[in-house]
């Protein structure tokens, strides 16, 4: 089954952003600023990025599930993205129908 694991936002300054999504959102950033979760730990992420367009990432577990699930999205009317990743990348880069980026990424490790 597929979530909202994280929003990501580009931003100009990840310290700054970090700051104040922290305090807008009750959210903590353990370890690195760049990624701010709730508190609770439960619940989507925020993924501050400074070189990557604002976009959704929707999580599932496994290859079997990603394959799976982009291909329902493909079904649903999503259009593959063409976009420069690694050979090794646990996600896919789609397009809704209204042409949003959107990742779905492969989180099982």
């Amino acid at each position: 089954m597929v979530t909202l694991g994280s929003t990501v936002l580009n931003v100009s300054d990840i310290n700054r952003a970090a700051e104040f999504w922290k305090k807008a959102l009750g959210y903590v950033a353990p370890g690195d600023p760049a990624f701010l979760r709730p508190a609770s730990g439960e619940g989507p992420r925020l993924h501050l990025d400074e070189g990557d367009r604002t976009h959704l990432d929707l999580w599932v577990e496994g290859e079997e599930a990603l394959r799976t699930e982009v291909e329902r999205l493909v079904s649903l009317g999503a259009r593959r993205v063409d976009w420069p990743l690694p050979d090794d990348a646990a996600h896919v880069v789609l397009a809704d129908t209204e042409g949003n980026l959107f990742c779905v990424c492969d989180v099982s490790g």
